[in-house]
């Protein structure tokens, strides 16, 4: 380790291999901060993403990268974790469809913030967006902050007077203005796999609601979509 890297502080960074995600990561390292990135295996439909997570981590420089396994499939109740349930093409349902994952990010920022408590850092970055996203509960900024607020009353770090902070920096973005940012930064979309259903691959289905929302994205940006679609 550096004497640069020694004097930054540490943030953890939620890392799931789309486009969302790397984006953030490259903005908490414009930041300065010393990125530790987790992934989480929480049975999913595909590898794809997570494979993406680790391409991802190395293109953009992490000072440790962490795949945890949590089998949200144990449970079922989403698309995403239940072979039995379809995954919807966009535009076919109305309200939370059904690639929603029950208590998902909950247990997903617990995780975090249980190693950012480990690392003594106070600061946790997620790209969770509220304006070009599915309708997710656990997405909205009162959500961000209520987590935050917990984090601060139920950690011994926080007790100390470490309080922690929740950043999503995408919160309030439109894709468009998310890609833009990433393009500003270097962040090499072809290595993000965005799609609910991608095959072995990493190719994108082309049809579900995640799909159809990177490709609008790019679209309004003017950049070129790299996204290898089957459809």
């Amino acid at each position: 380790m550096n004497d640069s890297t020694k004097n930054k502080a540490k943030a953890v960074v939620l890392l799931s291999g789309g486009l969302d995600s790397a984006t953030t990561l490259a903005i908490a390292k414009d930041r300065q901060f010393d990125c530790y990135a987790l992934s989480v295996d929480y049975g999913q439909r595909h590898e794809s993403e997570l494979n993406a997570a680790r391409n991802v981590a190395s293109a953009i420089g992490v000072a440790n990268h962490k795949i945890i396994t949590v089998d949200l499939s144990a449970f079922g109740g989403s698309a995403l974790t239940d072979s039995s349930v379809a995954v919807p093409a966009a535009g076919e349902t109305t309200g939370i469809p059904a690639t929603y994952v029950p208590a998902r990010n909950t247990i997903i920022l617990s995780l975090a913030l249980a190693w950012a408590e480990t690392l003594n850092c106070r600061d946790i970055f997620t790209g969770v967006n509220a304006v070009d996203y599915s309708g997710y509960p656990d997405c909205r900024p009162e959500y961000i902050q209520a987590f935050e607020t917990m984090a601060n009353l139920a950690t011994k770090s926080a007790i100390e007077g470490n309080k922690l902070t929740i950043h999503a920096p995408l919160i309030d973005l439109p894709k468009k203005d998310i890609i833009l940012t990433g393009m500003a930064f270097g962040v090499d979309y072809s290595l993000t796999v965005s799609c609910y259903q991608a095959d072995e691959a990493g190719r994108a289905c082309g049809l579900c609601d995640s799909c159809k929302i990177r490709r609008t994205g790019f679209k309004a940006a003017g950049v070129l979509d790299t996204t290898q679609y089957v459809i």
